[in-house]
């Protein structure tokens, strides 16, 4: 049978697993090589043979998109798929022009290609958009979950951004774990607070051998998504969060709008920062788009664990990387601290970036009185470090769930600041969710 030169466009998340659910299980395909785009340094690695399977002799490797058209061309590429989430509908249709304007076919793998069935109860909790409030909402239902006395094991949408054959299979029950496995800034981000509750977190690369891993040690398993990406995992219960200030974007981005419209319930998050109409626009389209979902309104309340250092002082806004960067959001749970607790100053740290951070301001031009927190390489959390240094706050005001006092060396205080998910209205989710885990 003759081999289908592929190409498979991702981020080091969803194009791993894609490759090995669906290629793994369709050999006529063969995959020349990845292309990364989204998250620094990804590039110039490549995919290991060893886990790509018999059919590969030697690593995939993994390009910059830029070279799209290129390798399309060299490998003489019949098929592109688009492993990538957090896209606007018209990005993915421009990808899908350039493939197809290089010869190619351009083509979407869909759930019942690329989900994993559990023997577990599967609660999984995506969104519409990066930054709509998943993770607060995530945190929420694994401690509900956990103070019923079940073993909650905590799936974590991938970050493979270091050496993949030691990423296979990636278990983090400590901040030793974190170290370990030399996780960056955006990888701690997500995985911290977890560890702060005393709960273990799954991750890596081959999902397979992920979930046997959990389900060896859970009762029952909870998908915390990433970016706006489908779950890797068939739920029993699927719960989609979009926010409010951001009405629209569920009819706009891939994957959200494909997630809504396989909602269970249907999250509408930030309505205490949201005006009524754009709480009314979110819930209109999710009663179109999902009409059996059923609806929750939430807020997501900012707690600040030392408001007084903010108050009548010069800060630097840290916010959380992915949803201040390819996420869109101008500025998060830290700006809206700082704001509230009268900061005398909330320095620009533009004229003080340095290197890579600069870079990131050329790239993402909706940033100004934040800074992201980039931090994928040591390179770059020098980079980070030496930003802050240089803007000589008094104070860093922290909406990174990362800690940075943990990973940073910062001669200034940091105050850390957290969003927490609260319901505000719609049928008690909690109970929704202990009724589908019995």
């Amino acid at each position: 049978m003759e081999r289908l030169n592929c190409i498979i466009m991702g981020a080091a998340g969803r194009d791993f697993h894609d490759f090995l659910t669906f290629f793994h299980d369709h050999p006529q395909f063969r995959v020349c090589c990845f292309t990364a785009e989204q998250i620094p340094f990804i590039a110039n690695r490549s995919f290991p043979h060893e886990l790509a399977g018999g059919g590969y002799k030697s690593d995939i490797p993994i390009v910059g998109e830029e070279e799209l058209e290129a390798l399309i061309e060299r490998y003489r590429v019949r098929f592109v798929f688009l492993s990538l989430s957090d896209l606007s509908h018209e990005e993915v249709m421009h990808r899908a022009s350039r493939v197809q304007a290089a010869g190619a076919s351009f083509v979407l793998l869909g759930p019942e290609h690329t989900e994993l069935t559990s023997r577990l109860p599967v609660i999984t909790i995506t969104a519409v958009r990066t930054g709509a409030g998943k993770s607060p909402l995530s945190r929420a239902v694994a401690t509900f979950l956990h103070d019923r006395g079940l073993r909650v094991g905590v799936m974590r949408h991938p970050m493979p951004y270091g050496d993949l054959r030691l990423q296979r299979v990636q278990r983090f029950k400590s901040a030793g774990d974190l170290d370990e496995h030399s996780c960056t800034i955006e990888e701690r981000e997500e995985y911290q607070p977890y560890l702060d509750r005393g709960l273990v977190v799954y991750a890596g690369v081959d999902y397979r051998a992920i979930l046997a891993a959990a389900e060896a040690e859970s009762d029952v398993i909870l998908w915390d998504g990433g970016n706006n990406d489908g779950p890797f995992l068939r739920p029993s219960l699927s719960i989609v969060v979009a926010d409010a200030l951001r009405a629209g974007d569920e009819l706009s981005y891939y994957p959200g709008e494909t997630n809504m419209r396989r909602a269970d319930v249907v999250v509408v998050s930030k309505v205490d920062q949201a005006t009524a109409a754009q709480i009314a626009k979110v819930r209109e389209h999710a009663a179109q788009l999902a009409p059996r979902a059923k609806l929750v309104d939430a807020a997501l309340r900012i707690e600040v664990d030392a408001p007084t250092a903010i108050t009548d002082k010069r800060v630097i806004v840290v916010e959380d990387g992915p949803t201040t960067t390819h996420g869109g959001m101008p500025s998060g749970a830290g700006f809206v601290a700082a704001k509230r607790h009268e900061a005398r100053e909330i320095i620009d740290p533009r004229p003080f970036a340095m290197g890579t951070i600069a870079e990131a301001y050329r790239r993402y031009p909706h940033l100004d009185r934040v800074l992201p927190a980039l931090g994928y390489s040591d390179a770059q959390r020098r980079e980070l470090a030496a930003t802050i240094r240089s803007a000589a706050p008094d104070a860093v005001v922290d909406g990174s769930p990362a800690r940075l006092d943990r990973v940073l060396e910062l001669d200034v205080p940091v105050v850390n600041v957290r969003y927490e998910f609260e319901q505000r209205s719609g049928p008690d989710l909690m109970q929704l969710i202990a009724d589908a885990v019995r």
